[in-house]
Order: C-alpha cells, then sequence, then structure tokens
C-alpha cells in the first residue's frame, strides 16, 4: 500500500504542484490514521503555493511541502490511547493548520482532538467543504458579536466562507446583505439574503444603515462598503493583505475593526455538521477534481470566482 500525495515542489503557479509517492504513516499515542476521500481546496494553499504568507516563509526550507488543512475520511486504524473513534468512522477536520498543512494525501496520521464525527445524514463531500471556510465563516460572525435584527453586510456571499456566513447569520434571524456576479444573484436571494450586483454598482450606493460589514473580499471593494455603516458599526476583515489597511480606515471613520485568523476548533465543527445534518446549512460544491487535477482545481480558485467550495477526491 502506498500513500499518494500533492506537494508544492517550489514556489511558483499552480504547475509546481507534484505528486509523490510515500508510506503509509502509523498513527502515534493520541492519533488516528485517516484514509482521506476528499481534501477541501483553500485560497490559503494557492497563496502558500505562490510563495505568500506566513505558511510559505515558514516552509521555504523544508520543500516539497505538503498543503491542505480540510480533510473528510474514514479512520482505518487508531494509536494508542485514541478512544474517541472506532475504525470505519467517517471523521472530518481542520488539521495541520497553518504550518504542517498535510491535508492533500490518501492516508493522514492526525490527533484525534482534531477531528469530528461526520454524521450518517451528512455526505463526506459535504463534511469536506466545511472545516476552515465554515469555522472562518461562524469566527467572523461571533468576533463582530452578530445579534438577532441586526443588518450584516457579508462581501462575496457565493464563496466558500460567504455562503456558510449567510446561512449562519440567517439562522440568528440576521438581515443579511451580500454582493456577487450576476450569475449568483438567484442563488443568493435562495439563501435568504439581499444580493447586490457589484459590477452593477458600488455597494456604498445600494446598502445603508448596516450594523455588522463582514469583508471577506479585502481592497477597494472593503473601503467602499464601509460606507455601507452606520454610526458605531463594526468590522470584521478576514483577507490578511489588506487587513491593516482595512482597520486603520475603519477606526478613523469611527467603527470596531479587527483582523481574524482562523483557530481549528472541533466543537465548532461539531456544530457545523450539526446544522447541515438538520438542514440549517447546505455546503455548496462548484466542483470535485480528481488527485492528479490539482492544477486545474488551483487556477480555478484563482479566477476568484468559485460558487462555494472545490474539493480533490483523493482516492480517484
Amino acid at each position: 500500500m502506498e500513500n499518494r500525495q500533492i506537494a508544492i515542489s517550489q514556489f511558483g503557479d499552480p504547475s509546481v504542484l507534484v505528486s509523490q509517492v510515500g508510506p503509509i504513516p502509523q498513527p502515534q499515542a493520541g492519533e488516528v490514521l485517516v484514509r482521506v476521500h476528499f481534501a477541501g481546496v483553500n485560497p490559503i494553499d494557492v497563496k502558500t503555493r505562490a510563495g505568500l504568507g506566513w505558511a510559505a516563509s515558514e516552509n521555504k526550507d523544508k520543500l516539497p511541502w505538503v498543503p491542505g488543512y480540510d480533510i473528510a475520511g474514514e479512520i482505518v486504524s487508531v494509536g494508542e490511547q485514541s478512544e474517541r473513534f472506532s475504525v470505519g468512522d467517517k471523521v472530518a477536520g481542520f488539521v495541520g493548520f497553518p504550518l504542517q498543512g498535510g491535508g492533500y494525501s490518501q492516508y493522514i496520521a492526525v490527533p484525534e482532538s482534531e477531528l469530528s464525527q461526520v454524521p450518517d445524514s451528512v455526505t463526506l463531500e459535504a463534511a469536506a467543504a466545511l472545516p476552515l471556510a465554515g469555522q472562518t465563516a461562524v469566527q467572523a460572525l461571533d468576533k463582530a458579536g452578530v445579534k438577532e435584527g441586526q443588518r450584516v453586510l457579508i462581501l462575496a456571499g457565493a464563496g466558500g466562507v460567504g455562503h456558510i456566513a449567510i446561512q449562519v447569520a440567517v439562522a440568528a434571524k440576521a438581515e443579511v446583505f451580500t454582493t456577487c456576479s450576476e450569475a449568483n444573484l438567484d442563488y443568493m436571494a435562495t439563501l435568504g439574503a439581499h444580493a447586490v450586483n457589484y459590477k452593477f454598482a458600488p455597494v456604498s450606493e445600494r446598502v445603508e444603515e448596516a450594523d455588522v460589514l463582514i469583508d471577506l473580499v479585502g481592497g477597494d471593494a472593503a473601503l467602499d462598503a464601509l460606507n455601507c455603516l452606520k454610526d458605531g458599526g463594526t468590522v470584521v476583515t478576514v483577507p490578511t493583505l489588506s487587513a491593516e489597511m482595512i482597520c486603520e480606515k475603519a477606526k478613523l471613520l469611527g467603527f470596531e475593526a479587527t483582523g481574524m485568523l482562523v483557530d481549528p476548533n472541533p466543537e465548532q465543527l461539531d456544530a457545523l455538521l450539526y446544522m447541515v445534518s438538520v438542514g440549517l446549512v447546505k455546503t455548496e460544491i462548484q466542483q470535485v477534481y480528481p488527485l492528479d487535477q490539482v492544477a486545474d482545481a488551483h487556477k480555478q480558485i484563482e479566477t476568484g470566482h468559485t460558487r462555494g467550495k472545490i474539493l480533490l477526491d483523493m482516492q480517484c
């Protein structure tokens, strides 16, 4: 038996992603071995592959490096002192974040504390779409203190984080506004959000008196969206590259503003999996790519126009 993985051979365009074969790891004490069915592809993977950000700078001397933080699959063996799961259990997790990675692997040994059980009514595809994006969404809304009846503006509602953030905010009985392209206007409406076509007009001309801005875009679009907030509004900005600029400008305008780095939290993933199992949240998966088409998966993320999530099928 072998363990195929996708690794970053050097920093650069998607062609630097290579397939490598190694031994199947042995789970250590407190770990379990997961046969990965699906791995999530996230913008941070693309950024790291290009040589940008903290994970890239910390791993530059360790190439080839295996990226990937989202996994869903089944447990094939358990290490000593591992008590939570049994062989055959379906699990998902937000693993190896931010410096270890390893999700783009057919087999991965992870601490059982990093995993959540996947309910029978939730597919492994849906589960693989949740860890990083779902927890980013929940933590951004938590940080902003979103409450029932508030007007919440979420930039880029059709993306991996955005489509979950909208549904969680709607479940919390907030009034949700979002930006998207024309192709996603109907989709945003089905999730319960008021959608603005950002190509047609700046969002600042369409939305006013928002209590909260959840910025998943950064840059000029976020600066424009600050004009939608009412006095004393709250801003949470997720893209790290422009966070300092957005927070500075927001504070000048009298808003509370903070950047954020998602923090893996298995209890939150349990809650998200439960929400999916009862139909409160639906994960949108634009495409599942076979393992050997990982470069195409990265190219799709780089378009900036992915509806929901992109997954890798690690077993085909």
